[in-house]
């Protein structure tokens, strides 16, 4: 049977190898609510690199939802791209400042039902926001969370939502801040989705490998 707490505490440290996922990037460098949300949102099916060079750019002349006020949906569509799905990015950005104005003072809010009325924002993006911006317990499941839990064997889930229900059910609440962290990590240096370095992976004991090619279990 999978010992979590010793999973989580390898995972750890090897999260201290890799390049911090780019919404830890931007927590460590601003600690601006605001900001995460954006890099959050415009993370989604975008690799870090990307995002890292569009928010960068982009924090330069936005810092506040009132600087965001200011552009047209045709500019931010500019601003952002080449991040994925940019030009519904762009509309949701659009729409968020004055949301944001209406409904919670030009504040971003902390609670998942709140994050949700916010345009462009999901449960994953409420989720990281919550643990990432407020250090609040959450549980953000992505495509890595979910791939690797299941691979683990620590749950047996189709859906991203479903991952999560089931790790709230039995994930003990301690882990929940950093695990989205160190999954993600650890999913895009390691255990990818496809040829995953079983052959080095630093808790092959723990692991289950499902679904994985036996080709690439060569321990």
């Amino acid at each position: 049977m999978i010992n979590i707490a010793k999973v989580y505490d390898v995972l750890a440290k090897e999260f201290e190898k890799y390049s911090a996922p780019v919404v830890d990037l931007v927590e460590a460098q601003t600690k601006d609510p605001f900001k995460i949300l954006l890099a959050t949102i415009l993370s989604a099916r975008t690799k870090d690199t990307t995002t890292s060079e569009v928010v960068n750019a982009m924090f330069e002349y936005i810092h506040t939802p009132e600087d965001l006020a200011k552009y047209t949906r045709e500019e931010i569509e500019e601003m952002i791209y080449p991040v994925g799905f940019f030009r519904n990015k762009a509309k949701s950005l659009h729409k968020l400042p004055e949301v944001l104005k209406n409904k919670f003072n030009d504040r971003v809010p902390e609670e998942i039902d709140e994050l949700l009325e916010l345009p462009g924002v999901g449960r994953k993006t409420a989720n990281l926001v919550r643990t990432i911006a407020f250090r609040k317990p959450a549980i953000c499941v992505d495509v890595h969370v979910h791939r690797i839990s299941n691979r683990l064997g620590y749950v047996q889930t189709k859906t991203p939502l479903e991952t999560e229900m089931k790790l709230r059910e039995i994930l003990p609440e301690k882990y929940w801040l950093n695990y989205n962290s160190y999954l993600v990590a650890f999913g895009q240096n390691h255990c990818t989705p496809r040829n995953p370095k079983c052959s080095t992976c630093p808790i092959y004991d723990q692991c289950e490998r499902v679904g994985v090619e036996t080709k690439w279990i060569d321990k």
